[in-house]
């Protein structure tokens, strides 16, 4: 059974890059120039400019071939947008949009823009949207006058062109080399697609497909927009693990017994566990109430002045994993199965959710939010702009740090599990080990965060701490996005009957008076050649 499933997780790690996902490309073609901008789309062809030439083409999208030249109404046209009868054109040397006639290139409007350097366009059926790649931002525009009537931080720091699928907009970054979906009520980052290219600029939707110009390539891209992909493996990296517990044992009494319980990590998609080996052997095995497995290491003494030491190998493939999460595929609470509310709904000491003051902060926090997607987000937001990170000694339950304003990575995890569990919304956490910088390198901190149930999709990962960033591009990443940096070893809930609230490792110590004991424990990575 081991041998099955590890062979269907190489399986995946090994083929998912195969699969159509997000920001794929359909279709390649030339552009119609070498300093091609903005894209937009007239219902039957491309139209994209160009800041070099000063104009506008459109374009077959089946070949590339120019099938009408405009003069473009300034000398820097970048974002394009149709509004189903004229193009618009934002110009950023004039910082102005004008409206433009798609037959003979007449300028029929125009208008002001709210911006330092316009640098996108597209319009959703009722307003156009531009960006500012100076500003950063992101501009919602009564298109009779230019009047922002909506205004949010750009995801990241080069903004370019715009585009509106009908529910989201998608930006395209060219610092970042990616492209972005949005939700465009609040500017929340969603989703991060790698862009083709190195130099992402135009970009627009045609109904079932984004397209996106790059300026170093000079090529057009057609790309997927969405499919039925989960998620998409990335960079990966096989490592050697190996976990130090050490009881050190001095003064003049005994250690009388020990006992030292070590989490077992499981194959999950971005992880797969090649081998693992210890010193001592294991006396058993156990799994707790979350069926989180361990082997256990007992010792039974007297031990006089010795240090007892257990240590745990393990060889791992690790991968960066990126989940494609659209907020309409997410279903309602009600398709969560049984057996996941049963289990991940139960309240905790650390999460005390009996407490006035929990249920009444799930409640306003939640409001009226009935997508699991956004409810968690909702609460992910509340988490990290209620919490400053330091640590204060201990872990506190949930209410006590939300009161207080401050935590760890544990305690957000904690108040984080904590709201989700009282909104009706499964969560748990899970612990790892961490490289620190170098491939080879020394944990002995730790981290740990949530994963919320998402119908549809499974258990996501979500850090409100580690998304406690004020870009949204850096909030993003912290949502449904693992680098190849941990080895999750435990998938729990808490008041576990091995580990209680912590994580990875524990020890449970009997000692005579007068016995000094120290515990100390560590990981240490090291990089393993292909093989």
């Amino acid at each position: 059974m081991k041998t099955a499933f590890t062979a269907i997780v190489l399986v995946l790690m090994s083929t998912c890059l195969l699969l159509s996902a997000p920001g794929d490309v359909l279709l390649e073609l030339p552009a119609p120039g070498k300093f091609c901008s903005g894209l937009a789309w007239d219902g039957q062809a491309l139209w994209s400019a160009d800041d070099k030439t000063d104009s506008l083409y459109r374009l077959d999208p089946k070949s590339g071939t120019v099938l009408r030249r405009l003069a473009s109404p300034g000398h820097w046209p970048r974002g394009l947008a149709w509004d189903g009868r004229y193009l618009w054109v934002a110009d950023r040397g004039e910082k102005k949009i004008f409206q433009v006639n798609p037959e003979n290139g007449w300028i029929v409007r125009t208008i002001d823009a709210p911006a330092s350097s316009p640098s996108g366009l597209c319009w959703d059926g009722s307003w156009l949207w531009l960006s500012d790649e100076g500003g950063k931002q992101i501009y919602r525009l009564d298109p009779q006058d230019g009047t922002a009537v909506q205004k949010f931080a750009a995801p990241g720091n080069s903004p370019q062109d715009l585009a509106f699928d009908g529910l989201y907009l998608w930006c395209a970054d060219r610092l970042e080399d990616e492209i972005t979906m949005i939700e465009p009520s609040n500017g929340e980052v969603i989703l991060i697609c790698s862009s083709p290219g190195p130099y992402p600029r135009g970009l627009t939707w045609d109904g079932q497909t984004l397209w996106n110009v790059d300026y170093q390539t000079d090529r057009l891209y057609r790309l997927k927009r969405q499919d039925d992909e989960r998620f998409r493996l990335g960079e990966k990296s096989k490592k050697r693990v190996t976990l130090t517990h050490q009881v050190h044992i001095a003064g003049s009494g005994a250690l009388l017994q020990l006992e030292v319980a070590v989490a077992m990590p499981k194959n999950r998609p971005g992880q797969l566990i090649e081998r693992w080996e210890s010193i001592p052997s294991p006396t058993q095995r156990i799994n707790d109430r979350w069926q989180q497995p361990f082997i256990q290491f007992s010792t039974r003494g007297p031990v006089f002045h010795r240090t007892l030491e257990t240590v745990v190998r393990f060889d791992v493939e690790l991968a960066a994993i990126r989940y494609f999460i659209f907020p309409d595929r997410c279903g309602t609470l009600a398709d969560i199965p049984d057996s996941v509310r049963q289990r991940w709904l139960a309240d905790g000491s650390k999460y005390d959710l009996n407490n006035e003051f929990m249920r009444e902060t799930a409640r306003r926090v939640v409001g009226s939010e009935t997508n699991p997607y956004w409810i968690a987000r909702r609460i992910f937001d509340h988490v990290r702009q209620t919490l400053e990170y330091k640590l204060e000694g201990g872990w506190n339950s949930a209410p006590v740090v939300l009161d207080r304003g401050t935590g760890s990575c544990s305690e957000y995890t904690f108040s984080f599990v904590a709201l989700c569990r009282a909104a009706g919304l499964p969560a748990r956490y899970v612990g790892a080990i961490v490289v620190r910088g170098d491939d080879a390198s020394m944990d002995d901190v730790y981290h740990r965060w949530p994963e919320v149930f998402l119908p549809n999709y499974g258990w996501i990962p979500i850090d409100p701490q580690g998304g406690d960033k004020e870009s949204p591009r850096a909030q993003a990443l912290n949502i449904g996005n693992l680098a190849n940096r941990f080895l999750i070893t435990t998938e729990g809930g808490g008041d576990s009957e091995v580990l209680g609230w912590s994580y990875n490792i524990a020890e449970k110590i009997v000692s005579e008076p007068q016995a000094m004991i120290t515990v100390e424990h560590f990981a240490e990575w090291e990089p393993l050649p292909d093989r």
